[in-house]
């Protein structure tokens, strides 16, 4: 099949864990050419080659998240290769817990929130455009959310260092600039705001679906596909942390999922006809069992909620420039 008949997917944070992965998995079909959306070029290419991408497959397009003019650089960039788009993953993100001050994007707002979830904010409101104009039938916008952001699971029971909560984004209606390091306004603390964020992106999903998919067919899910506790997500933690967390997760909770699985459910959730249901956060049970069923879960009272989401949309749409 020729790469220019094949089906485009972008996704972001595609040069290790997994969005490495999921690339790796659509890739490997011969149906999908990925567009791996990342900050470091050299990395990416080198990650491609190692778990045996085929050159047809990918190419490699430079997108920082943090910076909201480095997202429409990365959009014109897309364009002018005159793909069209069937899917976007929005999977990349950073996590600093060790963090005691907040450090800032290029825009001067608090760097996880505005990597993880106002650059992909930005990213799925401009290329909406270009999946409503593809001719492709089905097409498919994947947000990745975490456990740890949904107090309905166990994994999100945990409330170290704290709970996700975003209160009445008291910090994105005074601006989320300095000294504002908070969605909530309080103090700053580190691995609060990546649940912040990760809480933001389960509800612009439901909020894109809400807005959009009766008019588009664009079909708009979330998942949590296990707990890749060996993810470069991790690099920024202690380094006792990175060794043990893996065997705890493995040999104690039974969440643990390989890179490649969590690529490989992740890819399901872009091609799969059983994930054609707009709206859902998809999830497995006992995770580290490649045929386990996967199921919608139910989602935190925060995430459900239609009014903060509606806000939330509104603020974020004011922080990234759209209004």
């Amino acid at each position: 099949m020729e790469q220019n008949h094949k089906s485009t997917v972008v996704i972001t944070g595609a040069s290790s864990g997994v969005g490495l992965y999921a690339a790796k998995a659509l890739a490997k079909t011969g149906e999908w050419y990925v567009v791996m959306a990342c900050r470091d070029l050299s990395k990416a290419e080198k990650a491609a080659q190692e778990v045996g991408m085929a050159k047809d497959s990918y190419t490699v397009m430079h997108l920082d998240l943090a910076s909201l003019d480095g997202v429409k650089r990365f959009v014109n960039t897309f364009r002018e290769s005159g793909r069209s788009l069937k899917a976007l993953v929005c999977n990349a993100a950073v996590y600093l817990p060790l963090l005691k001050e907040p450090m800032r994007s290029a825009d001067g707002y608090e760097l996880s929130v505005a990597t993880n979830h106002l650059g992909h904010f930005l990213l799925c409101n401009i290329m909406l455009e270009d999946l409503k104009q593809s001719p492709a039938t089905d097409k498919r916008l994947v947000i990745l959310g975490t456990v740890t952001a949904n107090p309905k699971e166990l994994g999100g029971k945990i409330p170290i260092p704290a709970p996700p909560d975003l209160g009445n984004l008291q910090g994105f209606e005074a601006g989320f600039k300095a000294p504002i390091t908070m969605i909530n306004g309080k103090k700053f603390k580190s691995g609060k705001a990546y649940k912040d964020s990760k809480l933001c992106n389960v509800l612009t999903m439901r909020e894109l679906h809400r807005r959009y998919h009766e008019s588009t067919g664009i079909v708009f899910s979330s998942l949590y596909p296990g707990c890749v506790a060996d993810t470069p997500l991790f690099r920024n933690h202690y380094p006792l942390f990175q060794k043990i967390f893996p065997l705890f997760q493995k040999n104690i909770t039974g969440g643990y999922v390989s890179q490649d699985l969590a690529g490989e459910r992740v890819a399901a959730l872009v091609k799969e006809p059983e994930y054609k249901e707009s709206g859902m956060y998809w999830s497995w049970g006992n995770r580290q069992k490649k045929d386990r069923q996967s199921f919608v879960q139910e989602v935190s009272d925060e995430a459900s909620d239609d009014d903060k989401a509606i806000k939330l949309w509104e603020l974020s749409s004011k922080l990234v420039g759209l209004t």
